[in-house]
């Protein structure tokens, strides 16, 4: 056993790029440079898809697999993750990739097992793995719409509370449900009552795993800051102002007579008038009192790394492991002292992080204390290090 979460092998097939891929690792942070383009970030999404969740990109099952002609009966073909990972409990075999039995049948579906047992859902994922990411893709997190920041958001509790991605999901099939049934008009009260009351019970349970990891990241986010500023959290919404103010049977009751009151309004705009899925995370610059959005593009990067910091803090505390840190492209934007306490607090927590680049010199100060990879047409190799 291991005090730490790593990935000690990883093989891909049909993957983006990569036709096959089989590595082989330490537990010390993984470091991939090379030209854009090579398939850097295509590895570290197929590593955030050992956790439940979409991977970082959020893409569609059917357009990982990688562009290559469909085999001769017209059916995609199925790409596939397997890992062995070495967590505090011991080693686990992963594996996720698209269903093959499914794409048979013209179905899309994501298959997961762990130690060679199929599972039912990617739930059963955040038992054994946790990952926490930052793309470019997200450098507009604090601009645009709430719904990724609350993504963001349980991204960050499922580390700690693997089973709200469950809880997630079973509120999001009971929105949906309730969503059709209304649009088509086909739902009696009964039957309506009925999908309300998941929504109640299952939205309310998303909603204070949520509020319970804000005020732990809160305290986290006071430690060992150095550099990077320290964030202020908060989240907005009638189901966090009404759990903050009433008792929770109470809030089951408000809540119950919100959505039922609010059928027609729904029926004709779509969604539900109150739940999870109208909440927003909002995040502040502590030293300059200044909400993120207002912030320069530069500070928004350090506010969401001293957040995923805080997290991985935390996990660690908690869990005894940390999450498997995901950082792409992010160091070229940190100055030398950020880029230095960056990796001292990685390699100090213990934990797994892989970060890609172009510029092999930004991660000098690794040397010695990481393993690297030149990535080049889809190929890996390995570099030695002073």
């Amino acid at each position: 056993m291991t005090n730490r979460l790593a990935v000690s092998r990883i093989q891909l097939s049909e993957f983006r790029c990569y036709e096959s891929l089989r590595l082989s690792l330490s537990s010390a942070p993984v470091v991939l440079t090379g030209p854009n383009g090579a398939g850097k970030t295509n590895l570290l999404e197929a590593v955030s898809l050992l956790a439940p969740g979409g991977g970082l990109r959020r893409a569609k099952l059917g357009e990982i697999a990688r562009n290559t002609p469909a085999k001769p009966n017209g059916t995609p073909r199925a790409w596939a993750v397997s890992a062995e990972l070495e967590t505090p409990d011991g080693a686990f075999q992963v594996g996720s990739g698209l269903d093959p039995a499914a794409l048979e049948q013209g179905r899309e579906r994501r298959a997961v097992r762990i130690d060679g047992q199929a599972q039912r859902g990617q739930a059963a994922l955040g038992r054994v793995c946790a990952a926490v990411w930052l793309t470019p893709q997200m450098d507009r997190l604090f601009l645009d719409g709430p719904s990724a920041r609350r993504r963001f958001l349980d991204r960050l509790v499922y580390g700690l509370d693997p089973d709200h991605s469950s809880r997630v999901a079973a509120y999001e099939h009971s929105l949906r449900s309730r969503a059709k049934l209304l649009k088509e008009g086909k739902g009696d009260d009964k039957w309506l009552a009925s999908i309300e009351d998941s929504m109640v019970r299952h939205g309310i349970a998303v909603a204070v795993a949520r509020a319970e990891l804000l005020a732990r990241l809160s305290r986290a986010g006071t430690m060992a800051i150095g550099p990077f500023p320290a964030a202020r959290l908060a989240l907005a919404g009638d189901l966090e102002e009404w759990l903050e103010t009433c008792p929770a049977i109470e809030v089951e009751d408000r809540m119950r007579a919100a959505l039922r009151d609010g059928r027609k309004r729904d029926a004709t705009y779509g969604g539900a008038v109150v739940g999870p899925q109208r909440s927003d995370l909002l995040v502040w610059h502590d030293a300059k009192g200044q909400s993120a959005d207002q912030c320069s593009t530069g500070e928004q990067k350090a506010l969401l790394l001293s957040i995923i910091m805080a997290n991985t803090r935390l996990q660690t505390k908690a869990r005894g492991a940390g999450p498997l840190l995901l950082l792409d492209e992010v160091v070229a934007h940190l100055d030398a002292e950020r880029r230095k306490h960056l990796f001292d607090e990685i390699v100090a927590l213990g934990v797994q992080a892989w970060m890609t680049g172009t510029d092999r010199a930004l991660f000098e100060g690794l040397d010695g204390r990481a393993q690297f990879f030149r990535v080049e047409d889809a190929t890996l190799s390995l570099e030695t290090t002073p």
